[in-house]
């Protein structure tokens, strides 16, 4: 299946600029009610607890507002004047920026800035962006900004009703068979029912959504029966 096949049956009944909303909100709701103590919980995230993720989500506002305004040269000189050579230096970066700010100084940034690039995003719907692969559709945009904030609302440990978790499994994985294909198109990808089939060289597996969502975002367990090679042709998302 090719990238605009995917586009027309993965993508055409959502909308991106309201999952953006929906996952903003359930961030918001759950970190303006944790306790001190639970900003430092661990998280999968490598050496990141809820703290730094909240400030890494409020940090990626910088790009996404740069893409928006087209002022990615600017925000790029100011990385390299601090030392940044690359996603993961950029990334450490705007968390070590945050890590003595309070839990509160982070997450009225993020709110503000968040709602500022989801508002702009809406209304440049039909629009192109500014970004690192050049101009790109500000609605394609939109859903790599959606499941980012969903693998980051499940990193932060948000809860999940089992309405809501029917419903984010549902959309996550037709996005990410989205993003899949689009970032590695030498990966087939293609929906079977319940299932998605992946083929990866000559490996050739049927995963169930929660599994497939979890090796594209990079969040299979250690233990998990994927193998190695279609966990890297995977992992694409947040």
């Amino acid at each position: 299946m090719d990238l605009d096949e995917i586009v027309d049956t993965e993508l055409e009944a959502l909308d991106p600029y309201d999952l953006m909303d929906i996952e903003a909100g359930r961030i918001d709701a759950y970190l303006s009610g944790l306790a001190t103590t639970g900003w430092s919980e661990p998280t999968p995230c490598a050496a990141w607890d809820r703290h730094d993720v909240a400030a890494h989500l409020a940090a990626s506002e910088e790009y996404n507002h740069a893409t928006l305004d087209d002022t990615l040269e600017a925000l790029f000189a100011r990385f390299a004047a601090a030392g940044v050579t690359d996603l993961h230096s950029a990334n450490q970066l705007g968390v070590d920026e945050r890590r003595d700010r309070s839990h509160t100084e982070v997450l009225d940034e993020w709110r503000t800035t968040n709602s500022t690039t989801r508002a702009l995003m809406r209304s440049r719907d039909g629009d192109e962006i500014a970004t690192t692969v050049g101009q790109y559709p500000a609605r394609w945009q939109a859903f790599h900004l959606a499941a980012e904030l969903a693998v980051h609302a499940d990193d932060l440990g948000v809860p999940e009703t089992p309405e809501e978790a029917v419903e984010r499994l549902a959309w996550r994985t037709r996005v990410a068979r989205f993003i899949v294909a689009e970032s590695h198109p030498e990966v087939t990808v293609k929906a079977m029912a319940d299932r998605t089939a992946v083929g990866v060289d000559a490996t050739l597996v049927e995963l169930d959504g929660a599994t497939f969502v979890a090796a594209a975002t990079g969040r299979l367990a250690p233990d998990s029966p994927v193998p190695v090679e279609v966990r890297l042709g995977l992992a694409s998302v947040g």
